[in-house]
């Protein structure tokens, strides 16, 4: 006969698993993702970097003596994140700038000792904090590159980061790259807010809004990770995003040469994501293609 005293870890089989108990709305997103960037038909050198990713986090119960049931034989909590840097056109080493900004921020992420899979309550405003943080990290990297290499002196880039758990979306950003979301059975809808003068022209009164898109003030960046000036404003906001919804983050070499009218229109196709992007990308090198142009597009599904 067994000894009941005994670690029940020493005897029990790894095939042998409990049933789910619990199983976080997280995991069951589904997320139809791609992405596409194009140096476009004008710059000789390609300045946008993107990343889009996915993190787990979980618990698998390998051994137990518990009654089958009360502990879940798996448990994952799931968020999907991306990220969009536009190196600035015509500053010095735009696409250095970018691409550090990119990898700063994605090696402070994972040097993290605790990683948040929750963004409701509290725990989004933290981890709003956090992102502004490492934004704000991201930029002294710039600052001490600039400090190795005088030439360096100036470069900077926009950054646009979005992430989403269940049905909490977050966005962190600065500069002039964007952020949407196409909601199932309504319209298109901005979750981000142009960090340039002619933004701020409309939002002290001195022009209209209608008058921002074509404005001369339009490229002058109010705000970016740049290795000189001042901390990069950081704007930090919290959304639901919902089944049926599609994400799309771009940089301007997008929304520069595409209306958002059309923008909308492709996005409400339905076609697959690699579709979308492709043909985001063709309408911009269409219209002239003066710039880089990036785009990620996700589609979710999100079971009720």
């Amino acid at each position: 006969m067994a000894n009941d005293s005994g670690p029940a870890s020493l005897v029990a089989s790894h095939e042998t698993e409990a049933r789910t108990t619990r199983i976080p709305v997280s995991s069951q997103v589904q997320v139809d993702l791609a992405a596409l960037s194009h140096p476009g038909l004008v710059r000789k050198e390609n300045e946008d970097h993107f990343i889009a990713g996915r993190f787990d986090r979980t618990m698998r119960t390998l051994a137990t003596n518990l009654p089958e049931g009360n502990i879940p034989a798996e448990v994952t909590e799931t968020c999907f994140a991306y990220l969009v840097a536009d190196g600035v056109g015509g500053a010095v080493a735009g696409e250095l700038a970018s691409r550090t900004a990119v990898q700063a921020l994605i090696d402070l992420v994972l040097d993290s000792p605790a990683w948040i899979m929750r963004f409701d309550g509290d725990c989004a405003d933290l981890v709003l904090k956090r992102t502004a943080e490492r934004f704000q990290k991201a930029r002294e990297q710039l600052v001490a590159k600039a400090a190795e290499d005088p030439k360096l002196k100036g470069m900077a880039t926009t950054v646009t980061f979005v992430c989403s758990a269940g049905h909490d979306l977050l966005t962190a950003h600065v500069g002039d790259s964007r952020a949407y979301v196409l909601r199932n059975g309504g319209g298109l809808e901005r979750l981000t807010r142009d960090q340039t003068m002619a933004q701020s022209l409309a939002d002290a009164g001195a022009i209209e809004q209608k008058d921002v898109e074509h404005h001369p003030s339009r490229h002058i960046l109010t705000s970016a990770i740049a290795s000189r000036g001042v901390f990069a404003q950081v704007e930090l906001k919290h959304f639901r995003i919902d089944d049926g919804d599609r994400l799309l983050v771009c940089s301007d070499g997008l929304t520069e040469m595409v209306p958002e009218e059309t923008i909308a229109k492709v996005l409400g196709e339905g076609e697959p994501a690699e579709k979308t992007c492709q043909r985001l990308v063709d309408l911009a090198l269409e219209a002239g293609g003066k710039d880089n142009v990036t785009v990620v597009v996700a589609g979710y599904r999100i079971p009720a």
